[in-house]
């Protein structure tokens, strides 16, 4: 097919490519044609007995090399040189139904050197004229070796003797071959290819790089000719480095067992090249071409042009691998050599590097959006699925349900996934913070599919944006002539906050069981509180007029942190009226509806000493407590109810028994306030001296009990106080347990009598809170003084 093959030949070697794109989904085999005997099927170890090289490009492209001295090669006059490789095609991996596609190759090479030395991916492969002299006046070690041997050459037939730590070995071609060797000779030329590190080999360092060195003797005796040829070659075997940013291939430039004299030693070029291509000019690629008397160096920044990144993952990490298929070709001159050519092709593949992804959360506020780059990436890295707080999304469903998804690319050829989501999305996470802010909090898997193998990447990140998109409400209030009303917008309305009644939630139980009318419309809630009704606080009363004020505040819902407190103050003109105060104060307005009319200066409580604190011709004002003026008490049920009663003394003529007529009619008004025999009341405590005080709500809090002040006066009393841990009062601290409460925290007290003895009552006189369990001990803060 057009395209399938691309083929090229350079400095003595066969190249062709094929395409990987042709070939997808598909099985395929080179077979080489010999025209003698036929295809032979490649493999491993025919390709390096061969001078073969079956491998990959770094863009995943079939490569496929020959040396024009290899097995199956056509040679003429060693100028012409021509291989056909047959192409077989399956959709199967048994290669059945296969289709072959025949392609020739043909290569002209003249321009031999008098040695010739190729360092392939998996052989090593020297080849020598044979009108070299054979001998040098230098005679070294190996040749003095080999002299002694020569009488030993067979008649008409090439043998190879090899040199090694372990000492000598003299074997036939054709042993040689069964060790993996190839040998042989051409019209001018005597080569040798060798595996790397055969049993005849030596590991020998040179410039700090390892080479694989290969000591060998051609040997050929016809009746006076003898002839010896060093068919010595070496090879480096690594000279490889890294950094984060470079890779450096290192090759010694003289090495000493191809260099007969170093001191006539001349370097007459230095090339380099990436896959079969010449580069003129590195440095137009950043690439650095270096050489000194030692060696010569390449190096490539990590990501340069003639090579490929590809994406990887190991141990769940994402990284990248950068490959490059790299060839150098060194000539010089020497006293013992004429030319050497010196070429060594190398793949090179960096180590595994990690590539930390990164998430840049780069919100628009005025479009309340997160707008969430994620990367960098090369390009074969692609998202394939997104998991939003705990919701897996594939691309089509994240598109539809609103996500917007989109790649955006950058100069250097990476790219990032952007994200944008609505900060109102029900997938995102809200959280009222502060006084008028919400904590947007997007939560977000990534799943990517990396590189070729397509393999499963997951990265998860958490984001978030504060923005001050909260109005905190204001509350309006007024009054009739019989209520007050509160109206507040009904906006995070126990979503961000909640209105609260001292420390208790101001739900609808509490508003009905308080008498309070709750309405609500699309914008506002209003509250309508009746002026006797529970929760008031009554500034001023008197017959005249009653000063009522509301207290609500708004505190958030999750923290309890009060935002605003709302207050309504109204005065109130109010005929009759009976107000019960949670610490036991009464105050009462009795309104005069008798006939005739009763002088109301002259009204007393039981206790006729009680009289009332102001009146006129229609009313009687009185204020007292629970434990004074004669006030009974009973309980009924989970109430306690206290009793007094308003009466008119009746004018008598004094001395007399007898009774007396009178014009002044009966008067009584009974008086009945209940309270809840377990009633929670809030009450402030102060300092009286906040600048040597601690802060209100630190320190330590012992529950003490008024048993041994009793027990003074009667030694049967039980009485017991402590601190509930919340108004439930179901679970209690323990005694002399430290206490820490905020400012405005609530403490919850509870003084319990234990006795069950119906003439003994509880009446709690004074309550403090200090620093110490002295009860001397000062700074004290008051919560109840004289009851």
């Amino acid at each position: 097919p057009l395209g399938f093959v691309e083929s090229s030949c350079r400095s003595g070697i066969f190249w062709m490519k094929l395409n990987k794109v042709l070939l997808q989904g598909k099985f395929f085999q080179l077979e080489i044609y010999d025209p003698y005997s036929g295809p032979v099927l490649l493999d491993e170890k025919l390709a390096s007995r061969c001078g073969y090289v079956l491998s990959e490009d770094v863009w995943g492209n079939p490569v496929f090399r020959a040396s024009v001295l290899g097995c199956h090669v056509a040679n003429e006059a060693d100028e012409l040189f021509s291989l056909t490789v047959n192409i077989k095609v399956s959709s199967f991996s048994t290669m059945r139904a296969a289709v072959t596609y025949t392609y020739p190759m043909y290569c002209s090479y003249a321009s031999w050197a008098s040695r010739e030395i190729v360092c392939e991916e998996n052989y090593m492969e020297v080849s020598v004229k044979t009108d070299v002299p054979a001998v040098s006046n230098d005679y070294t070690v190996a040749w003095m070796s080999a002299l002694p041997e020569t009488q030993n050459v067979a008649y008409q037939q090439w043998q190879l003797m090899f040199v090694s730590p372990s000492g000598r070995k003299r074997i036939t071609v054709s042993d040689a071959v069964k060790l993996g060797y190839s040998f042989n000779n051409s019209l001018s030329r005597v080569y040798l290819r060798a595996p790397y590190h055969s049993n005849e080999s030596d590991i020998s360092v040179v410039s700090g790089v390892n080479m694989n060195m290969i000591t060998s003797t051609s040997m050929y005796r016809q009746r006076w000719l003898l002839l010896l040829i060093d068919t010595t070659v070496a090879c480096p075997v690594d000279g490889i480095s890294f950094t984060d940013t470079t890779l450096t291939w290192t090759v010694p430039r003289a090495i000493p067992t191809l260099v007969v004299q170093e001191s006539t030693f001349l370097s007459k070029s230095i090339v380099m090249g990436v896959d079969d291509q010449v580069i003129v000019k590195p440095e137009e690629m950043n690439y650095l071409l270096e050489h000194n008397e030692t060696y010569i160096r390449i190096t490539i920044p990590i990501g340069a042009e003639g090579g490929k990144l590809e994406s990887s993952i190991s141990g769940g990490v994402y990284g990248v691998i950068y490959c490059i298929d790299l060839f150098l070709e060194h000539t010089w001159t020497d006293a013992g050599w004429q030319t050497t050519k010196y070429t060594v092709i190398k793949s090179i593949t960096t180590p595994f590097m990690p590539q930390i992804p990164t998430v840049v959360n780069n919100p628009v506020p005025e479009e309340r959006l997160f707008n969430v780059a994620f990367g960098h990436f090369l390009p074969d890295v692609s998202l394939v699925a997104i998991t939003i707080g705990n919701v897996p999304f594939s691309l089509r469903e994240a598109q539809h349900h609103g996500f917007k998804i989109y790649e955006t690319t950058f100069s250097n050829g990476t790219k990032a996934f952007i994200l944008e989501v609505s900060f109102d999305d029900p997938y995102v996470l809200k959280e009222y913070v502060n006084r008028n802010e919400t904590k947007y909090t997007l939560l977000v898997n990534y799943t990517l599919s990396v590189g070729l193998e397509m393999t499963l990447y997951y990265h998860s990140a958490e984001l978030e944006f504060v923005i001050a998109d909260i109005e905190v409400p204001e509350a309006v209030g007024s009054c009739d002539e019989e209520n007050l009303y509160l109206s507040l917008p009904t906006f995070g309305l126990h979503q961000y906050w909640d209105l609260y009644l001292g420390n208790k939630l101001l739900n609808r139980h509490i508003a009905l069981t308080n008498g309070y009318l709750a309405a609500t419309n699309s914008t506002h809630l209003i509250l309508q509180i009746p002026l006797f009704a529970g929760g008031l606080i009554y500034e001023e009363v008197s017959f005249q007029k009653i000063k009522a004020r509301f207290d609500v505040a708004l505190r958030k819902v999750r923290t309890m942190e009060i935002l605003q407190m709302f207050s309504i103050s109204c005065s109130f003109n109010s005929s009759a009226f009976i107000i019960c105060h949670p610490d036991g104060t009464i105050m009462v307005s009795a309104q005069m509806k008798t006939v005739p009319a009763i002088d109301m200066s002259k009204t007393k409580l039981r206790d006729s000493s009680c009289k009332p604190r102001e009146y006129n011709e229609a009313h009687a004002f009185f204020k007292f407590h629970v434990t004074t003026c004669g006030t009974s008490i009973r309980f009924e049920g989970d109430h306690i109810i206290y009793e007094n009663e308003i009466s008119y003394e009746k004018e008598t003529l004094p001395g007399q028994n007898i009774p007396t007529i009178t014009r002044d009619p009966d008067y009584r008004l009974t008086v009945l306030c209940y309270y809840q025999a377990k009633e929670t009341l809030v009450l402030g405590a102060f300092s009286s001296d906040p600048a040597t005080s601690p802060p209100f709500g630190s320190g330590t809090m012992i529950p003490r009990s008024n048993t041994a002040a009793y027990r003074r006066v009667r030694q049967a009393l039980n009485v017991v106080s402590r601190v509930s841990k919340d108004e439930s009062f179901m679970e209690f601290y323990g005694p002399s347990m430290t206490i820490l409460k905020q400012p405005m925290e609530p403490v919850f007290l509870e003084v319990e009598l234990k006795d069950k003895s119906p003439k003994v009552e509880l009446y709690l006189e004074n309550c403090w809170v200090a620093r110490s369990p002295d009860f001397n001990n000062t700074p004290r803060w008051n919560i109840t003084v004289d009851g």
